[in-house]
Formats: structure tokens, C-alpha cells, sequence
């Protein structure tokens, strides 16, 4: 080929040499001997979290173990090992079903660092406890509901649930599931082990079950969220009935678009209605998930099959549900209907002093108390009716989250503990890895034909939460109810400098009758309640009273520095607190 041409003026141009044209890269040979099946990268990187993961309170269960039970040490170092060779293998094996098996060996090392870890701690807490002292009284034939048992809070893992009206809780406040299955092993081990054992033993076959239900390459992600990760575990050990509720819901929630498929419930459908009804029968927080379960349902059936028969399939099931339900409670409900009804009421009708992480803390930390604290409880009412509602109306986009939302309830409650939140994140991944946006895009949702946009729906979704948000901003925006005045009197005990007694001066500036009850709070939980040595118990409206109050003991360390201690006093009808800073001991008396 030439290198020139002519053009019209005779002048040579040298032509450039022609490059190739821009083409997209080509896939990546092969690498000479990986099989077809190698498993994805992504399934590798999720074992390799769940097996880092079993690296989490691992060592201070060795260091506790070392001292009192040697030879559980000698396992849980067996276990590093065993988490050693799961990570090389991880990141080494070259087809799919050698990684499932590597999957399935990282489940077996974490079941076997949860079993060591209840040997080492299997004492529980005041759930296990009060569901320990259930099972005897049931073994014995005695009343389990309205039985105040206070000699079972004497150790210091047993913790008191206080009250706003200056009282304390001592009695069993759970439905009985837990109790009755805690009852046969309690013949035999006469101990709060027994309930522990059984909501451990529910929780490592619950969280098996769901390694087996879910997609392979989300199998891992189950290890690590149950019992990698190191906080449900705990609460297993401490007897919580919530945990033998989780570990009924798991089949419930796996695939949950599935059930009444056809209009037919089947045998999966029954069994996971009884499931759903026993969950309810073991702890209340099943309780606000079972609506928006039933909503789900009814809505992806009437895609399906119309209104009619999804009506019809959805009734079996809850029909199912509160048979199960009935059944668990039966023979306490007969044997005192009030009492019992109370009891599993207790939780929600109690009124226990503020704790946890949610907005509450607002008016419990940040200021100097609410006049109007029922408010909060009222927001969280209404958030869940309208999460409700929404899930009603939306349920395609919503349906995916539906195991998630019914938690959010809590973060508006005076009780916003984080363990409503988190014992129930193994339904989270249940929803993530079985049920997919695909499988609600056919579900019915109900025609608003002045809502097509997506910014009209938006606001009516706004418009449905902002009742609750505004009960959130009246409680969090009262002013206290009482002015205090505070007055310590110092004293030193030893090392420390505290405070034996403080008198208050209060005044009640709100339009209602008051009874306050007293409590000195540092950092986040209240004390004990303290003595009023002298003042009215009830304070009118606009009225001015003396209090003489002694922190129980007799003595209160007030440390000084940044650590701050306060004077809080609560009052449970209305339900209002009220929050005053301590001052540090002067000079003189340190």
C-alpha cells in the first residue's frame, strides 16, 4: 500500500498509521484448571465475615473459662484453631460445594463457642429468673400471674423493674410459653439454668434452622448475625422469653409471601400460623409483628386470587394463629382470667421508670424533665397505627421491610431499650434474603385515585406519622413539672464524699395534684428509690412543700469532675419527671 496520495495541489501527505478501534475489553481467560463451578467472590466474602466474626468476646470467654473451667478454655481454643483453617479455606477452595461445607464448619465452630459460653454464664437475669421461679410454680400447681416473688432480686445480675409510682415490679409479666416448656426441665434441674437452657437451646436450633432455610450464599450472614456477633447469644443466656419467640418467628418470616399460595394454606402454612401463634404465646413482641404480617399477607393473596378467597386464606391462618395462642394459655386463663390477663398485660399497662436509647432520653438526659411524658407513650401508639396503615397502602414498597418496621415503635416509648430492636435482627435477614421486591409487585394495594405522584404519596405517608412525631415534640418540648431546690447535706466514707441526705424544696407548677417519688441517677439508670424522711406525699397545684429524702443505705457518693449526679423525681399519674444536678461535696468536707 502506498504511502502517500495526491490530492489536488500535487502536495504528497504522508498518511498515519491506522490504530486499532477502542473495543471493550474481553472477558478474563479462564485460569487454566478452576472448575466451572467456582463459588462467587461475594459468597466467599460472606463467610469470611461470619468467620472473623467468631473472633468477637472469643478471648474473654478463654480468660473467664481458664480460671474456673479449664477444660472448656481447652475447647475454645480448639475453636481458634478451627476458625484458622475455616479463613484459609475460605479464601482456597475452588468449587461451590466445598464452600458450603466450609460455611457449615464455621456454623459448627460457633455453636460450639455458644455452648461453652452458657457453661461459662447461665446464671440469667431477671427474665430468667421470674421464667425459672414460672416453671416451679407450674410444676407445683401454683399461681404464676400476680404473684409477687421479691426474694428472687437479691444478686446483682437480677435487676428491678421500677415503677413511675415509686413502687417496683416482682411479679411474672411474660405469656407462658416460655414458662411451660422451662416447667418439665425445671424437675430435673432445679435452678434458673433451667430456663435458660431452654431459650439457649431454642436459640442455637432457631439459628440452624435458618441456615438451612436461607439461600446459600446468605447462609454465613446467619452465623455471624445469630451467633457471630456476640449480643443475642447473651440475652439466650439470660432467659429472655423473647428469644424462644425468635426462634418460633424464623420460620414464620423466611419466604413469608408464600404461605397461602393458591388459596391453599398446606401443611408449611399451618405449621407457620401455629409457629406465629406459639411466638405470641412466649413474648409480646411478637405481638407487633403479627398485624403487619397478617396485612402482608391478606395483600399479596388478593393479588393472586381476589378478594374473597384471600379473605377466606387468611383467616385459616389467623384462625391458626390464635388457636395456638389460646391453646398455650388456656389453663391460666381459666384458672384466674383477670390475673392472667393482667400479667401478660404488664409490660404494656405497667408504667416502668424511662430507660433506654430512644427519644425519651430527651426529656430523661438532655433536659430538666417533661410534664407530659404520657405523650411519648401516645406517639408510639400512633406510629404504630400508622405504620400500619402505611404498610396497608404501600405494602409493595413496604412489604420487603415489613419484619423491620414494627421495632420502630419502640424508639418512641418511655421503654426504648435497644433490645427491642436487635433481638429480632435474625427476621431482618430472613426478609433480605427470601423475601425480594419481585415477590410483592403483584400485591394488592387499595386504589387512590387522587394519589397517582409519587410526591402526593409521599405526603400522605408524611401525613400518617405526623401525629405520632407531634406527641414526640409536646412531651419532649413541657417544661418539668416541680421547681427544685436542693440542699445536700455532705458527708465522707472513707475515701469517698457523698451525700446523706438532701432537702428539697418543691414547687408544683402545673394545674394537677403530684406525688413524687425520689431517685439519684449518674450516667444513664436510676438508683433505688430514695426514703422521704418528711414532706407531703401529695403536692396540690401551684403548691410549695419541704421534702427531707435519703438515698437508701444511707449514704450517695457524689464524685466530682465531669461525672455529674442528679436528683430525679418521677410521678406516675400524670407520668411527668423531673431532673435536678447535685453539686459536688465542697472543699471543707473532702
Amino acid at each position: 500500500m502506498a504511502d502517500t496520495y495526491r490530492a489536488g495541489t500535487r502536495v504528497g501527505i504522508r498518511r498515519r498509521p491506522a490504530t486499532d478501534p477502542v473495543a471493550p475489553p474481553s472477558p478474563p481467560a479462564q485460569a487454566p484448571g478452576l472448575p466451572d463451578t467456582a463459588p462467587e467472590q461475594l459468597h466467599r466474602g460472606m463467610t469470611l465475615v461470619a468467620t472473623i466474626s467468631l473472633f468477637i468476646g472469643t478471648r474473654s470467654a478463654w480468660t473467664s473459662a481458664m480460671l474456673s473451667r479449664p477444660m472448656v478454655a481447652g475447647v475454645i481454643s480448639a475453636c481458634y484453631a478451627s476458625i484458622l483453617v475455616c479463613a484459609v479455606l475460605t479464601l482456597l477452595v475452588r468449587t461451590r460445594r466445598a464452600l458450603i461445607r466450609v460455611d457449615a464448619a464455621v456454623l459448627v465452630t460457633a455453636v460450639a463457642l455458644v455452648s461453652c459460653g452458657y457453661l461459662m454464664d447461665h446464671a440469667g437475669t431477671d427474665e430468667g429468673v421470674l421464667t425459672a421461679q414460672a416453671a416451679n410454680q407450674i410444676l407445683h400447681g401454683h399461681p404464676v400471674y400476680g404473684q409477687p416473688w421479691p426474694w428472687l432480686f437479691g444478686t446483682p445480675s437480677v435487676g428491678i423493674t421500677k415503677t413511675m409510682s415509686g413502687g417496683a415490679d416482682y411479679t411474672y409479666g411474660y405469656p407462658p410459653l416460655t414458662a411451660l416448656l422451662a416447667a418439665p426441665v425445671h424437675a430435673f434441674i432445679h435452678s434458673t439454668a433451667a430456663a435458660t437452657l431452654v431459650t439457649t437451646s431454642a436459640f442455637l436450633v432457631s439459628s440452624v434452622l435458618l441456615w438451612f432455610l436461607l439461600p446459600t450464599p446468605w447462609r454465613s450472614a446467619a452465623t455471624a448475625v445469630c451467633l457471630g456477633f456476640g449480643f443475642l447469644p447473651h440475652y439466650a443466656y439470660s432467659g429472655y422469653p423473647a428469644i424462644t419467640a425468635l426462634a418460633l418467628l424464623i420460620p414464620v418470616v423466611v419466604r413469608w409471601p408464600s404461605t397461602g399460595r393458591g388459596g391453599h394454606l398446606g401443611a408449611k402454612g399451618v405449621l407457620r400460623a401455629a409457629c406465629l401463634g406459639a411466638a405470641c404465646a412466649a413474648q409480646q413482641l411478637a405481638w407487633f409483628l403479627a398485624p403487619f404480617l397478617l396485612i402482608g399477607l391478606y395483600a399479596v393473596r388478593r393479588g393472586e386470587l381476589g378478594p374473597r378467597r384471600a379473605l377466606a386464606v387468611t383467616a385459616r391462618y389467623a384462625a391458626t394463629t390464635a388457636l395456638t395462642w389460646s391453646a398455650a394459655n388456656a389453663y391460666f386463663a381459666v384458672q384466674d382470667f383477670s390475673t392472667w390477663l393482667n400479667g401478660i398485660l404488664l409490660p404494656l399497662q405497667q408504667k416502668a421508670i424511662l430507660h433506654g436509647q430512644g427519644v425519651m432520653g430527651i426529656s430523661y438526659y438532655f433536659t430538666d424533665g417533661s410534664s407530659r411524658l404520657d405523650y411519648y407513650s401516645y406517639g408510639s401508639q400512633l406510629l404504630l397505627l400508622g405504620l400500619l396503615a402505611a404498610t396497608l397502602l404501600f405494602v409493595r414498597r413496604l412489604g420487603p421491610a415489613l419484619t423491620v418496621l414494627p421495632w420502630g415503635v419502640f424508639y418512641l416509648a418511655t421503654r426504648s431499650q435497644d433490645g427491642y430492636f436487635l433481638m429480632m435482627t435474625p427476621l431482618w435477614l430472613a426478609a433480605a434474603a427470601t423475601v425480594p421486591a419481585a415477590a410483592l409487585a403483584t400485591a394488592w394495594q387499595p386504589h387512590l385515585p387522587r394519589l397517582t405522584g409519587r410526591r402526593a404519596r409521599a405526603v400522605l405517608a408524611a401525613g400518617l406519622l405526623a401525629p405520632a412525631f407531634t406527641c414526640v415534640v409536646i412531651a419532649a418540648a413541657s417544661p418539668p413539672p416541680l421547681h427544685l431546690s436542693l440542699t445536700p447535706r455532705y458527708a465522707t466514707h472513707g475515701p469517698r464524699t457523698g451525700v446523706t441526705a438532701i432537702e428539697v424544696r418543691a414547687v408544683n407548677t402545673t394545674g394537677s395534684p403530684l406525688s413524687p417519688h425520689f431517685a439519684s441517677r449518674k450516667g444513664q439508670g436510676a438508683s433505688n428509690w430514695w426514703t422521704t424522711e418528711s414532706g407531703p406525699a401529695a403536692l396540690a397545684p401551684h403548691a410549695t412543700a419541704d421534702y427531707v429524702v435519703e438515698p437508701q443505705g444511707g449514704f450517695r457518693a457524689v464524685p466530682g469532675g465531669r461525672s455529674r449526679t442528679y436528683l430525679i423525681a418521677v410521678t406516675g399519674t400524670p407520668m411527668t419527671i423531673t431532673t435536678a444536678h447535685i453539686p459536688a461535696a465542697p472543699p471543707t468536707v473532702r
